[in-house]
């Protein structure tokens, strides 16, 4: 464990979500940074934070309303290409329900 005042400020560009009936684990990883075509890109796990079910729900609205004002606010759209939609299973009409 951490010790008090221990905090982390990281980038990561890959997570890995597990939720169980008991809680919820984020785990962030970085890429490599100029990965090889011929094998599969290697990350770096920078850490887990777990939390319960019901926290995980809270920052989910929470950050949700805080990107939707600063979009507004802003007078932009942060836009997520189809491509990685796709790649997460996502509908477009599914991505846009959530967003609105």
């Amino acid at each position: 464990m951490p010790e008090e005042g221990d905090g982390f400020d990281v980038y990561a560009d890959a997570f890995t979500i597990t939720i169980t009936p008991f809680g919820a684990n984020l785990s962030f990883s970085l890429r490599e940074a100029h990965p090889s075509l011929s094998r599969t890109p290697q990350m770096t796990q920078l850490g887990t934070v777990r939390m319960s079910v019901e926290h995980l729900k809270t920052m989910v609205m929470i950050m949700r309303r805080q990107v939707l004002q600063v979009e507004a606010q802003m007078g932009v759209r942060a836009e997520v290409p189809r491509e990685v939609l796709n790649q997460l299973g996502v509908s477009p009409e599914d991505w846009e329900s959530f967003w609105r």
